[in-house]
């Protein structure tokens, strides 16, 4: 259901020593629809929508606005979806999909909404369930269409072939990554995004950065990326602050919601690294928004990274106008000025609990190994203690 262009999964020591020979995997949706008023026009992109059975899943608050889809007749919506989904939250999902048998599931709301509906497409008629497919690769084809639709500009989930879910026994987020989860079709409309208040513009633009950010300085950056990455963080720097200032300046929401795209492109093929790492206790444990999450860690993990990856983390300063001389300072006085909560106190994380929250994010392999600094788990709890 959807297209890819793969390379071989192994390099050689040359290969790996030089980017312009390192191969990547670059999955994307079928069709990406971009502009105003997009999502209005469904009806118009896809074939037979009158007789389609469609699965909307979505937060309570964008479930009040599906009329805005103009939805066909057979239509049900999942409207419970959680900011920090778990999996008591999908298998709800999961039971209603399976009574209502859609032909077609829609994602519409942040990443959260757009995660779920990924594992409803690939779940409900599968004889797997989630813990069968956590990892790389190991999700059933599905035969369930799917369509990403972005409320934030933030997540870029609607063009990535991953989904997040927390485990509430262990309190850690299991990752699936599926070719088969990436979108036929991803509709990104800067209109659905006026509504956001200026705390979620401001949150989710800073984890659009991130994304960005993180990629760009990973060991496994590629050349491919990097492209995607820096205009990511220019358009971030250009328009997140006006778009906080006044959410109605279409400009800047269309600016950033291509800025989260972009971020998207960069998650698959190269993913985040310590900062995405750090970031997950937040939530997982304490259901601290993911963008705010992300927002609090971002210039703790920007200036612990920068010696180890000096030339990119200067292009980043430049592009965000930080002061590269006073790199953490710049960035954190960055996100204060947009109205961020950044100290972790003020967030309900309690002070005792921070070493085992080191611990948890130390052992998140799959984004730390590739960051572009070893990190200790005394280093995170230094971070996180730093940003209490």
């Amino acid at each position: 259901m959807s297209s890819a262009l793969t390379a071989s999964a192994s390099a050689t020591p040359e290969e790996s020593a030089n980017p312009l020979l390192r191969p990547v995997s670059f999955v994307q949706p079928a069709r990406i629809e971009y502009g105003s008023g997009k999502a209005r026009a469904l009806g118009d992109l896809i074939a037979g929508w009158s007789d389609r059975r469609v699965l909307v899943v979505a937060d309570a608050f964008n479930a009040g606005r599906t009329d805005l889809l103009g939805l066909p007749a057979q239509t049900h919506v999942f409207s419970r979806v959680k900011p920090e989904p778990d999996l008591p939250n999908l298998d709800e999902l999961l039971d209603e999909a399976r009574a209502f048998a859609p032909d077609l599931v829609i994602g519409f709301g942040g990443g959260s909404a757009m995660d779920l509906a990924k594992l409803a497409a690939v779940l409900a008629t599968s004889s797997k369930g989630l813990r069968d497919i956590v990892g790389v690769g190991k999700a059933d084809p599905r035969s369930i269409g799917l369509i990403a639709i972005p409320t934030t500009a933030g997540t870029g989930s609607e063009v990535g072939a991953r989904a997040l879910v927390t485990d509430p026994s262990s309190q850690s987020k299991m990752a699936v990554e599926s070719r088969h989860m990436v979108a036929d079709l991803a509709v990104v409309d800067p209109d659905l995004t006026v509504s956001l208040p200026p705390a979620v513009t401001a949150a989710t633009g800073v984890d659009a950065l991130a994304h960005c950010a993180e990629a760009f300085t990973s060991r496994r950056a590629h050349p491919l990326i990097d492209i995607y990455a820096q205009k990511g963080i220019a358009l971030v720097g250009q328009y997140l602050a006006r778009a906080v200032a006044d959410g109605s300046d279409v400009e800047a929401r269309a600016g950033l919601a291509m800025a989260a795209l972009y971020g998207g492109f960069c998650l698959g093929p190269v993913n985040t690294t310590a900062g995405h790492a750090l970031s997950y206790p937040l939530g997982t444990r304490y259901g601290v928004p993911h963008g705010l999450a992300n927002a609090v860690i971002f210039p703790h993990t920007l200036a612990f990274n920068a010696s180890a990856q000096t030339a990119k983390t200067a292009t980043v300063a430049e592009l965000m106008g930080f002061d590269g001389t006073k790199l953490f300072d710049s960035a954190h006085r960055y996100c204060l000025d947009l109205g961020i909560e950044m100290r972790m106190s003020k967030l309900g994380v309690p002070a005792d609990d921070l070493p085992s929250m080191a611990e948890e994010a130390h052992g998140i392999r799959r984004l730390l190994d590739f960051n572009p600094r070893e990190i200790a788990s005394e280093d995170i709890l230094a971070i996180y203690r730093a940003a209490y």
